[in-house]
């Protein structure tokens, strides 16, 4: 790294691309400290001894971080400028969620293989493990969140090897560890998992009384009715405000093994076309987790949906339905006023639900409203 990851924090508040925030800039500290901990620990190669044994300092790995706190507060910004800026080899930044997902499939395809079928009472576990032990030595999770009994009686055997291997995770979350599946059906089976992510991780609070989120989309409107030079002017005013004015830079995201190019991206928010988003052969699972890398979508030129473009209002119906549910923020430019946008009879029944959600998506309520976990089902998967 050129500069440490404080100077280059720093360096974004005295560009005002980011308010200066002193709970935020405590938090960068802590960055900051675990990835000067990081290098010196990537730097140390294992002996001959440590090699043959297959040892790779791995209880030497350092300290992660679980940061928790109220929605919009920075969690997730502060964490992908950490992860976009330390050269750490072997890293990677998924959603809890997505991360589960893929671990379950990895589970049932244990189950239908060979090796499964050869004696049922086999740990599926290792072999879960030994892909991510392999490809990754820093993990980082946004919106770490347990409500599911499946992943809660898993997590302790499943992270009790990775932290064994030196795996080193950051984490995001709206609760503390103890707050984690509360409530939940045989909790005390849970709680030896919180005492794990309580000894491998430093647990900090973001106690910051703002919702920046929030006070920036509130600042300005986030529709805009003709596509015009006005109303691009409207929605660069929306990126300049949610980015510090920063150009953003192009993203690849996998889905479902297809390469989706996003054309501009900063800080969670990204801004891209509606002929890219919804004329593509995308689908509710794609949708899905496109939402769950960005919190904000800035669409430019939504068309007037008449029957010549019936597939393709199928697919905002979809996308509309998935931001929604996840409580992602949208802001875009719209050929017509709402009520008149739609002349498909095709959809005309399902665009009733879809207009309800587009005006209730720009109260405050909303706005201020945190993101929700939605599982991927067979239901919302159907592609168009």
């Amino acid at each position: 790294m050129g500069h440490s990851f404080f100077a280059h924090y720093q360096k974004l508040v005295d560009d005002q691309v980011l308010k200066p925030d002193p709970a935020q800039a405590d938090i960068v500290r802590q960055f900051d400290e675990l990835a000067q901990k990081l290098q010196h620990h990537q730097s140390q190669k294992p002996n001959f001894f440590q090699r043959i044994l297959g040892q790779d300092h791995a209880e030497d790995a350092p300290q992660g971080l679980y940061i928790w706190g109220d929605v919009g507060r920075g969690k997730t910004m502060l964490m992908d400028l950490f992860f976009n800026h330390i050269e750490v080899e072997k890293k990677r930044r998924v959603h809890f969620h997505e991360f589960m997902a893929e671990v379950h499939e990895g589970i049932a395809a244990f189950r239908k293989s060979e090796r499964g079928k050869e004696n049922g009472r086999r740990d599926p576990i290792p072999y879960v493990t030994a892909p991510i032990i392999e490809k990754v030595k820093l993990l980082c999770f946004d919106e770490f969140h347990v409500n599911d009994i499946t992943d809660a009686m898993l997590l302790s055997r499943l992270f009790g090897q990775l932290f064994e291997a030196g795996l080193v995770v950051v984490a995001t979350s709206n609760v503390p560890p103890e707050g984690l599946y509360k409530n939940g059906l045989n909790r005390q089976l849970f709680v030896p998992f919180i005492e794990l992510l309580q000894q491998k991780t430093k647990v900090l609070r973001l106690d910051v009384d703002h919702d920046y989120r929030r006070e920036k989309l509130e600042e300005q409107p986030i529709y805009f009715f003709g596509h015009d030079d006005k109303a691009q002017a409207g929605l660069d005013r929306v990126w300049n405000n949610l980015t510090g004015g920063q150009t953003g830079e192009r993203e690849n995201i996998d889905l479902q093994g297809r390469t989706f190019s996003v054309p501009q991206q900063a800080l969670g928010v990204m801004r891209i076309g509606f002929k890219q988003l919804c004329e593509a052969p995308l689908g509710s699972r794609d949708y899905l987790r496109l939402s769950h890398h960005y919190h904000t979508f800035i669409i430019d030129e939504i068309p007037y949906l008449d029957r010549a473009r019936s597939d393709a209002a199928k697919r905002f119906i979809l996308l509309v339905d998935t931001l929604y549910d996840r409580g992602c923020k949208l802001s875009a430019s719209f050929a017509a006023p709402l009520d008149e946008l739609s002349g498909d009879d095709q959809t005309a029944f399902e665009f009733q639900r879809t207009l309800s959600r587009l005006v209730e998506m720009r109260s405050l309520e909303y706005l201020g409203a945190p993101l929700n976990d939605v599982e991927e089902t067979e239901e919302n998967s159907v592609d168009v």
